[in-house]
């Protein structure tokens, strides 16, 4: 995690190499177009032979670098982590929809819009400065849950190996885990394995989040509390509703509620009632607060857990 936040991933890697989550993704994008054909009940077992074999792979690279000793397990977990770029793409939300204040308001939302493209799956043209700010923070508590605190906690506890399968199969939900009439057989393994491998995850999200909100000035770890405990299992994902919960109670917003996704409306309860809904610039910056905080307390809790093991 440290490496993570002091280096990132080298955008001349990038471009060099691509990133192992990309070579995952290519690996299912070519068994979804070769394998994803005929029945129902053909594609569902595909499904489940494609999520098998990208799972093993991704498990056995990751005991072949571990092998080579704890310098190439620190660069290579480092890869999985996902603290600095979350933080680095929501922030450019903020930065674009406070272009608005220079360049006139349109601009700072287009400007917003196509920065929250990057990281939210749902429509975007035509969320207004509220609905990109509560994009951003949606998108924030979310991905610290599955993008930091999931593959750190499998990686904890089931080392490289374990971290690497982890984001396999987060990967192939976000590829193919839809229900859309081309995914829906297909990607139902993968659909419902994610769900299953971020249950501990986003918990802990969740109360890492709460005890964050001790740490933050204006942030109220109380209110996070309570917005857990009355919103959470009513978000439509099994998962999603505990870190957004706690984001919401903690800093006084109400996030999720109606979306749109590929032009669908989808209703969905929101987390933190009674909260403020019309969002700004600054509101995405204290939510990034909040999770730079929740982060460090994940740090500081492996620190003293590995101490204590050793």
């Amino acid at each position: 995690m440290l490496a993570e936040l002091a280096l990132g991933y080298p955008d001349r890697l990038w471009r060099a190499v691509g990133h192992p989550v990309s070579w995952i993704g290519r690996l299912i994008a070519a068994l979804e177009r070769g394998l994803n054909r005929g029945g129902e009940g053909r594609r569902r077992a595909a499904g489940v032979f494609a999520l098998a074999l990208v799972v093993g792979l991704a498990w056995g690279a990751g005991a072949l670098v571990a092998a080579l000793g704890w310098l190439a397990a620190v660069l290579a977990g480092s890869t999985l982590v996902a603290q600095r770029s979350l933080a680095a793409h929501v922030a450019a939300v903020a930065d674009g929809l406070d272009a608005g204040l220079d360049a006139g308001l349109d601009a700072g939302i287009e400007a917003g819009r196509a920065a929250v493209a990057r990281i939210v799956g749902r429509d975007v043209a035509a969320l207004d400065q509220a609905g990109v700010a509560r994009a951003a923070v949606e998108s924030l508590a979310e991905n610290f849950a599955d993008g930091v605190v999931a593959p750190v906690f499998w990686m904890a506890l089931l080392g490289l190996p374990g971290a690497a399968a982890y984001k396999a199969i987060n990967t192939a939900d976000s590829m193919i885990g839809h229900r859309t009439e081309r995914h829906r057989a297909f990607g139902w393994a993968a659909a419902r394995l994610d769900d299953l491998v971020n249950l501990p995850a986003a918990r802990l999200a969740a109360l890492l989040l709460v005890g964050a909100a001790w740490l933050v000035p204006g942030a109220s770890p109380g209110g996070a509390w309570a917005a857990v405990r009355r919103d959470a299992r009513g978000h439509r994902s099994p998962n999603a509703g505990w870190p957004e919960a706690a984001m919401a109670g903690a800093l006084g917003f109400a996030l999720a509620g109606p979306r749109r996704y590929g032009g669908v409306a989808v209703e969905d309860a929101v987390m933190g009632q009674g909260g403020r809904r019309e969002l700004a610039p600054a509101d995405i910056r204290r939510a990034l607060a909040l999770y730079r905080a929740a982060d460090g307390l994940l740090i500081a809790g492996l620190a003293v857990a590995a101490v204590a093991l050793w």
